[in-house]
């Protein structure tokens, strides 16, 4: 495949992907690159779909643990197997393997409605640019999965803050993607925040995500998605990120943490 070009639909790959009991096979992934590794949240959205298929009566999903262990090539291996089944809770794990080995290990939250007892609405971002006021944004060089992606600004040229990212994002191709997989594939776009404190340019590497899910039924307005990535503590060769994503009306439907190792 040229990778000039966009990748064909991930939902569709996803779908597609051979199953045998509680193993999937998948080759030739390879629009989804940045650098030597798979975008984590390609990976990710691939290990929960897994889940799904290999699980279809599973409740809605309420969080999860990601770990980023090795490089992720475009041949993986995803086995799913079931911690836990609780009255309303189901905890799973899934093991995606490249070359053999084990690449990147997910723990799903997936947790059905009870009744409530007490409510906290989910916060509203603040100081956004309408997406529909941006233009897009360029691809920067070696990040083959970004071309999979529209990019605007959210945010006055220069940033907000030192440490701080904020863009539009939307996905060129949602066939076959339920929204919460979307959620999943999209929530790790971004570089991380504190790629604006870095002193010179160097590799970054996402080590681990954990995030939670704000509601059941995220729905955006074309598509678009906000997100932000903010350093909250950043020395020694490492940063601690905080990931938010808000729908296009501003109301918040995930939010994460995530440790960052930074190189050079």
């Amino acid at each position: 495949m040229d990778r000039q070009t966009t990748a064909p639909a991930i939902g569709r790959i996803a779908a597609d992907m051979p199953q045998e009991g509680g193993h999937f096979t998948l080759r030739g992934v390879d629009g989804w690159l940045q650098g030597r590794t798979m975008y984590g949240g390609a990976s990710s959205f691939l290990a929960y779909a897994a889940a799904c298929k290999a699980l279809p009566d599973l409740p809605p999903l309420r969080s999860a643990q990601i770990g980023f262990i090795a490089p992720v090539g475009p041949d993986v291996d995803i086995t799913v197997s079931v911690l836990r089944t609780g009255k309303s809770v189901t905890q799973v794990q899934t093991d995606l393997y490249s070359g053999s080995v084990l690449a990147h290990r997910g723990l799903w939250l997936f947790g059905s409605a009870r009744p409530s007892n007490g409510a906290v609405a989910a916060p509203h971002a603040e100081g956004f640019l309408a997406v529909e006021d941006m233009e897009q944004l360029g691809s920067p060089e070696g990040l083959h999965f970004i071309r999979n992606l529209e990019i605007r600004r959210a945010e006055p040229k220069g940033g907000l803050a030192k440490g701080k990212v904020r863009r539009w994002v939307r996905l060129k191709d949602r066939d076959g993607l339920d929204p919460m997989g979307e959620l999943v594939l999209l929530g790790d776009a971004l570089p991380p925040g504190s790629i604006r404190a870095m002193e010179r340019q160097g590799p970054i590497s996402s080590i681990n995500w954990t995030f939670t899910v704000l509601g059941d039924s995220p729905v955006t307005r074309d598509g678009w998605w906000l997100l932000e990535t903010s350093s909250n503590h950043m020395a020694e060769g490492f940063s601690s990120e905080t990931l938010r994503m808000w729908n296009a009306d501003g109301t918040e439907v995930m939010r994460g943490l995530q440790s960052v190792a930074i190189f050079g």
